[in-house]
């Protein structure tokens, strides 16, 4: 389970609206040449707000940690990344094999097909993220309280 501190800033039924703090990179790094960590000193902390369960009745104002199963946000991840990128490869080879036989330029028909894999790779995932949107698996669910005093920068990792 990945977790994270975040608050409650509103409820509605059965989910509520919590406000974490958006990280680009981890914050126990000490590497001093870290472009990620420098990009996020140069950018600033941001403040993100999501819709998770609630499970536990939290009311507004309570600090709470907020968790996702690993192997959920792994499978969501390999999905917005890898469909995409795979049906845009699957397109340029399909328009590199055809293009002999359309006596055309291999290179112009294996762009077009690719932009167009890429184009259905996309509506797929639109398509994707509307059915996660209502499926509970791949929301993330308040799983406790927490004191108040600890900061919202913190993140751990369950096993």
């Amino acid at each position: 389970m990945i977790e994270e501190n975040a608050q409650v800033v509103s409820v509605e039924g059965e989910h509520a609206w919590v406000e974490s703090e958006r990280r680009s990179s981890c914050s126990s790094c000490s590497a001093k040449g870290c472009g990620t960590g420098a990009l996020s000193k140069v950018l600033g902390a941001k403040v993100q707000q999501m819709k998770v369960r609630n499970p536990i009745s939290a009311v507004e104002g309570d600090a709470v940690i907020v968790g996702i199963d690993e192997s959920i946000l792994l499978k969501g991840s390999l999905y917005v990344y890898i469909i995409p990128l795979l049906l845009m490869l699957a397109g340029g080879l399909f328009g590199e094999v055809l293009a002999p036989q359309w006596g055309s330029d291999g290179e112009g028909l294996s762009l077009l097909f690719g932009l167009l894999g890429l184009g259905v790779g996309l509506l797929w995932l639109r398509r994707f993220n509307r059915n996660a949107e209502n499926d509970p698996r791949y929301t993330a669910t308040i799983l406790r309280k927490c004191s108040p005093d600890l900061s919202i920068k913190n993140v751990s990792f369950n096993p």
